[in-house]
């Protein structure tokens, strides 16, 4: 096949040398993958397959696990450190859970890469993060239905949670106000207040997808804050 965009997602060994790899490509989503060598000392393979690095990547194999063919750089790795590795981890671990194997994601793909060069720069990095959990609630077609149980208009002076069986949201005083429900529903994610609220919604929607186990990545975060308020 005509090799394509990826980045590596998840690697763990596999036999003695190769490694197991998950990969969000541009044209078939997430691939799983055996890479022959991946695992051996001083192999290319195992000095491309990296995090966060744009690969050019070809495969063979009709099922689930494929055989990697060709893994070629195509730019430079993204460096990362601190709360921005961490959310880079973060992008990573849930695409990895969250897709299903050779779901076309071509927006998760483009909204990912995006992420990465965000990913550095503090100020850009919350609304990036965003714009990528909204792309892979789209790809599930699990996005939340910004109306009442009924179907119903949000009023805006009402606070709302968010009701993960039926995507749509139920009056609770400690929620969220329905003005501020009815920005992130237009796209207008940028007034002054927002991430927070922003940040609720997706991470109720996503929940469900989630599962029970922990995020390792956002254990690793509560982590850092712990450290920071010592």
């Amino acid at each position: 096949m005509t090799a394509e965009p990826a980045f590596l997602l998840h690697r763990r060994a596999y036999r003695e040398t190769s490694a197991l790899v998950d990969l969000l490509t541009l044209n078939h989503g997430r691939i799983r993958a055996v890479a022959h060598g991946g695992q051996r000392p001083g192999s290319k393979s195992r000095q491309r397959l990296q995090p966060f690095t744009p690969l050019f990547v070809s495969w063979r194999g009709e099922r689930e696990l494929k055989r990697l063919t060709l893994m070629e750089s195509r730019g430079h790795t993204a460096l990362l450190a601190g709360e921005g590795l961490l959310c880079g981890l973060y992008a990573n671990e849930i695409a990895t859970r969250l897709l299903p194997l050779e779901l076309a994601a071509t927006d998760v793909f483009a909204f990912y890469s995006a992420l990465l060069d965000a990913l550095p720069v503090p100020a850009e990095r919350g609304l990036a993060l965003r714009r990528y959990e909204w792309a892979l609630l789209e790809a599930l077609e699990a996005t939340p239905r910004f109306c009442t149980l009924e179907g119903g208009a949000l009023d805006p002076h009402q606070r709302y949670r968010f009701d993960a069986d039926s995507r749509a949201f139920v009056a609770a005083e400690q929620g969220i106000e329905g003005r501020t429900l009815r920005y992130i529903e237009q796209g207008d994610w940028q007034p002054t207040g927002l991430a927070s609220a922003l940040k609720a919604v997706m991470r109720a929607a996503l929940a469900p997808h989630l599962g029970p186990t922990a995020l390792r990545s956002r254990e690793l975060m509560l982590d850092l804050a712990r450290r920071r308020h010592r």
